[in-house]
């Protein structure tokens, strides 16, 4: 819930913040923490569909997004090491790419939403999240062991 409220009301006052995607990366953590393709699927619909209504988006494309990076987190995290910092980098910037093209294509060929794709921006944007995900998921680690 927190990564939603910073999703939806931080970037209004810093735009800096808009290339961050925290609900993503909190979706990537629970579904490779948890290895169950349905449970990291509903996750993915959950988490994107409530991003889509704090936001000013068509209802379902986050959704849609979400859903399928959550599919394949928990799917690649039951055959891969994910405590491992460099394949949790790794893992991150690919599903942030994912994310963006499968946004990209939903927005771009369902919605008719004009966008521009551009690879430099999403690389660097990816290479953002991943640095940011790995301290969020160090952090989130922290409360997994204590409880």
């Amino acid at each position: 819930m927190l990564a939603l409220f910073l999703q939806a009301f931080v970037p209004r006052r810093f735009p800096a913040f808009s290339y961050l995607d925290l609900p993503l990366l909190v979706t990537i953590f629970f579904a490779m923490a948890r290895r169950n393709p349905i449970s990291g699927l509903l996750t993915g619909a959950a988490i994107g569909l409530a991003q889509d209504m704090l936001g000013n988006y068509p209802i379902g494309i986050f959704g849609i997004a979400k859903t399928v990076v959550g599919y394949g987190a928990s799917s690649l995290g039951a055959k891969l090491d994910v405590e491992n910092a460099a394949a949790r980098f790794l893992v991150t910037l690919g599903f942030y790419l994912l994310h963006a093209a499968v946004y990209f294509t939903v927005a771009r060929g369902m919605v008719n939403l004009t966008l521009t794709w551009s690879w430099g921006r999403g690389v660097l944007a990816g290479l953002a999240n991943a640095a940011v995900g790995m301290v969020l998921y160090f952090i989130l680690d922290r409360f997994k062991q204590r409880a």
